[in-house]
C-alpha cells in the first residue's frame, strides 16, 4: 500500500463513524449508505433504485438514504469488494461471482447448465435463501435482496458452435473467476483475463474475439456493437444481490432496518420480472443490429455439458461444498417432479 492510499484509509476511518453518531439534542443524524454497482445510468436497475431510495427516505422521514455509484465508476466487482472491506463504501450490487467472494457457497448457482429455466431458479432460491443469507451474515454482510442478470450466452466475432471453435479464437475470461477458468482449462482454451471495464477495449482492439454475458449486459455495456454472433445456448445463470456491511447496517435504528429489508426485496422482485423481459428483448435488438444467432447441434451441446461436469470435479475446496451442491440437486429434482 502506498502512502497516499494509507492516508486516505486512515482519514476515512476517522470520519466514517460520524454517519452514525447521535446529535446533542438526541435526534438521529441522517445516515448515508454508499453503494456501488456496474449497472449503468439509464438502466432499469438505476431507475428501480431511485424509486426504492425515495420510498426508504419517505418511510424513515429522511433519516436514511442511499448514495449510488453506477456504471463501474468505482471499478469492477473486485475493486468494490476491496473498498467495502476498507470502508470507502458500505455496500455493493454484485453478481454471483462477486457474492461468492464473500460466501463461497454462492458459486453453486453459477454451475453451467444447472438450471433449465427461471422457474427452477426461483424454486431453489426460495428453498435455500435463508441458508445463503445466514452465510453472508456470518461473514460480516447483510443481503438486502436478490436480483439477477439472467442467463449467460457466448457472443463472438466468428460462429461458435462447438468446443473446437473456442480453441481457435481469443476468449475473454472474467478476472478472479475460478469456475470459468476451470472450464476453459478443461477445454484447452487459453482465455484472456480482463476486468469488465476493459472488455470493450479488448473487443475494439481484437485482443479478444469471444465474450459471455446476459443479453441485457451486452446491450448496456455496448459489447453487442463489436460482436457478430450469439450462440443460442444458455450457459449458466448469473444471480445478483445487494449486500451491505453488517456493522454499518446494525447501526441503523431497528425499525428502519426492517423497512429497508422489506422495501429492497419488494423492489428487487419487481426488477427480476423486468430483467427477464428485457433479456428476451435484448436478443431481438441485437438481431436487428445485424448480430446472427447460431445454434449448436445437440451433440455439441452435450460436449459442452460433459466438459463442464468434468471441470466442476476439479474445483475442490475453491468453490462450493459437496453438501451445498447435493442440496441444490435435491431441490431441483423435487421441483422437476412437480414438488412445491
Amino acid at each position: 500500500m502506498n502512502r497516499r492510499d494509507a492516508i486516505k484509509i486512515i482519514g476515512f476511518s476517522i470520519f466514517a463513524p460520524l454517519f452514525f453518531i447521535r446529535s446533542v439534542n438526541g435526534k438521529e443524524r441522517k445516515i448515508v449508505i454508499k453503494i456501488a454497482t456496474l449497472a449503468p445510468e439509464g438502466s432499469s436497475w438505476m431507475e428501480t433504485f431511485r424509486q426504492l431510495n425515495a420510498e426508504v427516505m419517505k418511510k424513515t422521514e429522511g433519516r436514511v438514504r442511499f448514495k449510488i455509484y453506477p456504471g463501474g465508476v468505482l471499478g469492477d466487482e473486485k475493486d468494490m469488494l476491496r473498498k467495502m472491506q476498507i470502508g470507502q463504501i458500505h455496500g455493493a450490487a454484485l453478481t454471483s461471482g462477486g457474492l461468492s467472494v464473500l460466501f463461497k457457497e454462492i458459486d453453486v448457482l453459477q454451475i453451467p447448465f444447472l438450471f433449465q429455466d427461471y422457474g427452477e431458479v426461483d424454486y431453489v432460491l426460495s428453498k435455500m435463501g435463508s441458508f445463503f443469507k445466514k452465510g453472508f451474515e456470518n461473514n460480516g454482510y447483510i443481503l438486502l435482496g436478490w436480483s439477477e442478470a439472467g442467463f449467460i450466452y457466448l457472443m463472438s466475432n466468428t460462429p461458435i458452435t462447438s468446443v473446437s471453435d473456442l480453441k481457435k479464437v481469443k476468449v475473454w475470461i472474467w478476472e478472479e473467476s475460478p469456475m470459468a477458468k476451470a472450464i476453459f482449462d478443461e477445454a484447452g482454451v487459453a482465455a484472456i483475463p480482463l476486468s469488465i471495464p476493459d472488455v470493450m477495449v479488448g473487443l475494439q482492439t481484437g485482443l479478444v474475439d469471444v465474450v459471455y454475458a446476459p443479453p441485457t449486459g451486452a446491450i448496456s455495456l455496448e459489447w453487442f456493437t463489436k460482436i457478430k454472433y450469439i450462440t443460442n445456448v444458455p450457459l449458466a445463470y448469473l444471480a445478483g444481490g445487494i449486500v451491505v456491511r453488517k456493522d454499518v447496517f446494525r447501526k441503523i435504528p431497528s425499525p428502519f432496518q426492517d423497512i429497508i429489508s422489506k422495501t429492497f426485496q419488494r423492489y428487487l422482485d419487481q426488477l427480476k420480472a423486468v430483467t427477464r423481459n428485457e433479456n428476451q428483448e435484448a436478443i431481438k435488438v441485437m438481431v436487428r443490429h445485424g448480430v446472427k444467432v447460431v445454434t449448436p447441434a445437440k451433440g455439441q451441446i452435450e460436449e459442452f455439458k460433459r466438459l463442464s461436469d468434468k471441470a466442476m470435479g476439479h474445483l475442490g475446496s475453491q468453490a462450493f461444498s459437496r453438501k451445498t451442491f447435493e442440496e441444490v440437486c435435491f431441490h431441483l429434482k423435487n421441483y422437476r417432479r412437480g414438488g412445491k
